[in-house]
């Protein structure tokens, strides 16, 4: 019997959707520019309709994502999916040069807009731009400054091999049924006539899926596909209260996110990097939580870890502790010490390990 990967949101669902799309969200610009008020109907709207008129093959738009699960976790990024068709170089071009052109749309009318260039539109209010060409995976984003951490990111996906981390968060919300819906200005959002909206669960069985949403329970497959093997995001979900589906597979899929999160990241500098990236993305708002994110990070690193020599494997803890004290540091606080523990060797130990 194969399984059932989709659903159809409820009435309570589609609500709570239509809130999400229609909710006024600041992009902040940087120097002297003005913070466009942006509601993701609108530019989603704007953006799929302007691709298609510069003959961008548009296939479908989701929403992808803690967003579209609402996970347990408040979310942050808005994570837009268009599904397109993006064949050479040239597609990648027009892809950005559309949504700049189309933030432009959203400044005030009072703003001389011929004389502000796209170049200009990407320093002001664009926080981040990936492009990502490979055998497997085709696509690019475009995330929009929110000085909350709150960012809308468009997502342009001719081919993604790995669309998600765990099951929790492997739910995509076809949009393309509320855009229609939106176009129409006679229609009413009411119980008796809304649009049927379908939702889809790339983990593979919706309601296994759904089960972990509802009992936050952590699953995940093949997380040696995921770069940075996803051990960042399984701390964050352990930080939640979320418990593992299967205690008895847990250890191992540990083992393979910290065996992979090393091969990603060797170095002890670009694993700093990487978790001081990760806390700026996700905590905004809420730094007072991140002592207990990362001293439930080490102690995931310090329990599954064996793909490293002694003294690696101490360097990253110390640095992980480390990082968690100036957190409590920074906030005036003092820890509690019963959890709090120094990997710290003395260099005459590690140069006597031969390291």
């Amino acid at each position: 019997m194969s399984e059932i990967r989709f659903s159809n949101l409820t009435w309570d669902q589609v609500i709570t959707l239509n809130q999400v799309l229609d909710e006024v969200i600041p992009v902040h610009g940087r120097g002297h520019f003005p913070t466009l008020e942006v509601k993701p109907k609108y530019i989603i709207h704007v953006v799929k309709d302007q691709l298609i008129g510069q003959e961008i093959i548009v296939k479908r738009t989701r929403l992808n994502g803690s967003t579209a699960s609402h996970n347990g976790i408040s979310y942050k990024d808005l994570d837009i999916i268009f599904g397109v068709e993006l064949p050479s170089d040239q597609q990648f071009q027009v892809v950005k040069d559309t949504v700049l052109g189309c933030l432009l749309d959203f400044l005030l009318e009072s703003v001389k807009k011929e004389k502000i260039t796209l170049k200009t539109m990407k320093a002001a209010y664009v926080q981040k731009m990936v492009k990502v060409c490979n055998k497997h995976d085709r696509w690019s984003l475009i995330s929009l400054s929110n000085n909350t951490g709150k960012n809308v990111e468009l997502k342009f996906v001719n081919s993604l091999r790995r669309q998600f981390e765990f099951s929790v968060d492997s739910f995509q919300i076809v949009l393309d049924p509320m855009l229609e819906f939106y176009s129409d200005k006679n229609a009413k959002l009411n119980k008796e006539s809304y649009p049927v909206v379908v939702v889809e669960t790339m983990y593979g069985n919706f309601q296994e899926a759904m089960t972990h949403l509802q009992y936050k329970l952590i699953s995940r497959r093949k997380p040696e596909e995921i770069r940075g093997g996803g051990l960042l995001n399984y701390s964050n979900l352990l930080d939640h209260n979320f418990k593992p589906a299967c205690e008895a597979e847990i250890k191992i899929l540990e083992c393979y996110m910290c065996s992979r999160f090393f091969i990603d990241f060797p170095d002890v500098a670009e694993q700093q990097k990487n978790i001081e990236s990760y806390l700026h993305n996700h905590f905004i708002g809420e730094e007072n939580n991140k002592y207990n994110y990362l001293m439930t990070l080490c102690g995931v690193v310090n329990e599954s870890t064996v793909c490293l020599m002694g003294y690696k494997r101490r360097q990253t803890l110390n640095m992980i502790t480390l990082m968690a004290l100036k957190v409590l540091g920074e906030h005036n606080s003092l820890p509690n010490t019963n959890n709090v523990t120094c990997f710290y060797q003395p260099a005459p130990y590690f140069a006597a390990e031969g390291g």
